[in-house]
């Protein structure tokens, strides 16, 4: 009866296929490390391009597919150019999260009772003027969803900054309570 053991020949090609396997893991987390690196930390996987112009952000504040326009993502680094040009922010969370901390100069502007507030919003902020929305973070809808419709009300230029609340607090940038 034959023994079990692997002839030599056998054995050098499945340790070659071993190794080429690990070396082709190496290489293609080596090329996407910050792709692996985001979705282990639990943000977007998206690799959205690094916006270094306003003019290339404009061009690219909306897409269409079917129809619907949809809010262009910006990043924590891209908010601070965006808020120097008069951009507005907008938190959508509830006005219990908004009093209990928001980012520094937003306004409140709850998605779940947008119906009953948007047509005072839309008296104090004009169509033109810049939007983002923002909620509680990475994975939460409600600020796309606000975006998707400040879209349809007819604003312009709508932008979501995904990281939400959380991340802008956590990185130590300006947040306000609001007086109750």
């Amino acid at each position: 009866m034959n023994s079990p053991v692997l002839s030599p020949t056998i054995r050098r090609i499945v340790l070659e296929a071993v190794i080429l396997s690990v070396l082709a893991c190496v290489v293609g987390l080596g090329l996407n490390f910050k792709l692996v690196f985001n979705a282990f930390s639990g943000q977007a996987v998206s690799d959205t391009p690094v916006v270094d112009t306003m003019s290339k952000a404009l061009t690219q504040d909306k897409e269409i597919e079917d129809g619907l326009l949809f809010p262009f993502p910006v990043s924590m680094g891209e908010l601070d150019e965006f808020l120097a040009d008069g951009a507005l922010l907008i938190d959508s969370r509830s006005v219990e999260d908004y009093h209990s901390g928001h980012l520094a100069g937003a306004v409140s502007l709850p998605l779940g009772s947008l119906d009953a507030q948007l047509e005072d919003f839309k008296q104090k902020v004009p169509l033109e003027r810049m939007l983002i929305t923002y909620c509680s973070g990475y994975g939460c809808p409600d600020s796309f969803e606000l975006g998707v419709r400040l879209l349809e009300e007819g604003y312009q230029e709508v932008m979501v900054y995904e990281g939400g609340y959380p991340e802008w607090r956590d990185a130590g940038k300006p947040v306000e309570k609001a007086d109750q």
